[in-house]
């Protein structure tokens, strides 16, 4: 049971990258992809009425951490408390950011939180990739199971190396969904502007892997153990080809179902890097959390997961639901942000 509730959590998390990342790539670039008022409102509408709903994912995720290994969630908490401090008051940034903007009609009103927005979202991105490089990485864990250490260890060249990858792919993916959204010159330009990002993605996730090799000498001999985690780097490969192809054919949703595969496949390769390992000690590898020291009792497990999945099951439902209602192309009206 302790190996399905690591498969459903990377699932989980992956969903929160692939649906709030376009969110926070769309932010990335908010100052510079839309060049006055009315483009950038057409940024802020396309995700206006989905991005809420996308973070129940992530908020999903943690609380289920709890029940399924709550040795990994004392000690998550304890090394990035303040670092999940400060995701948690740029998530809240963002959300005020959007809703706000609109509230009064005036220039320097509408610049304050079109700054606010950008930042949020481009630190959000930055943050998440350095958790998941430091995740990788490992991290001072004693043999009482805490962190054992400071919020500046975790920022190290591989970590930033992770986020600097976090923040080109989820950009990307932005770039790719403004395409489908926009019309005329904004769509125009995202389209140019995902091309290089595509580059920048490319070569970012050559050197991360080309990293993660160095760093762990046992990523191979991992995937060697369970040779089904090779399907994770093909769907990357294949994610980088598909939206190739979308953007030579000026296919925008090739594009964004492109940047969707690389995602999953890159937090995909590094479940199966780290499987069955939960977050490894730079210590000692006996002091290491893992899916089997980590995990709560298995009845519990069980009914959790079951119910866990009952809830999912709706959220998917209202999920596609939502993006259905609100697909193509965004064109303002009166109750636009």
């Amino acid at each position: 049971m302790s190996a399905v509730w690591f498969w459903t959590l990377a699932g989980m998390l992956t969903v929160y990258a692939v649906l709030d990342g376009y969110d926070l790539g769309v932010g990335a670039l908010h100052l510079w992809l839309g060049r006055d008022d009315h483009e950038r409102r057409v940024q802020l509408n396309a995700i206006g009425p989905v991005w809420n709903g996308n973070e129940v994912w992530l908020i999903a995720a943690g609380g289920m951490m709890v029940v399924a290994f709550p040795r990994l969630y004392a000690a998550a908490f304890s090394g990035f408390y303040l670092a999940l401090i400060v995701v948690l008051w740029l998530l809240v940034l963002r959300g005020i950011a959007i809703e706000f903007r609109g509230q009064i009609a005036h220039g320097m009103w509408s610049a304050f939180w079109d700054a606010a927005f950008w930042i949020a979202s481009l630190l959000l991105a930055l943050l998440l990739g350095v958790a998941l490089g430091n995740v990788v990485r490992g991290l001072p864990i004693g043999a009482d199971g805490y962190f054992r250490g400071s919020f500046t260890l975790m920022l190290n060249p591989y970590a930033l190396l992770a986020g600097l990858l976090s923040v080109a792919v989820l950009t990307w993916h932005g770039l790719n969904l403004m395409g489908t959204k926009a019309e005329g010159v904004l769509e125009a330009r995202a389209r140019r502007w995902s091309r290089a990002f595509w580059w920048a993605a490319l070569i970012l996730a050559l050197a991360a892997t080309a990293a993660t090799l160095r760093l762990r000498r046992d990523v191979l001999a991992s995937f060697g153990v369970h040779p089904a985690g090779w399907i994770f780097p093909l769907l990357a490969l294949a994610g980088f080809a598909t939206s190739w192809r979308g953007d030579k054919r000026g296919h925008d949703g090739r594009s964004f179902a492109g940047s969707t595969l690389v995602i999953i496949g890159l937090l995909g390769s590094a479940a199966a890097t780290l499987y069955p390992v939960l977050l490894p000690s730079t210590v000692s590898p006996d002091f290491s959390l893992t899916i089997t020291n980590s995990a709560s009792g298995a009845h519990g497990m069980l009914v959790a997961w079951i119910a866990n999945v009952l809830a999912l099951c709706v959220v998917a439902v209202y999920t596609v639901y939502v993006h259905r209602v609100f697909r193509g192309k965004v064109r303002l009206g009166p109750h636009s942000y």
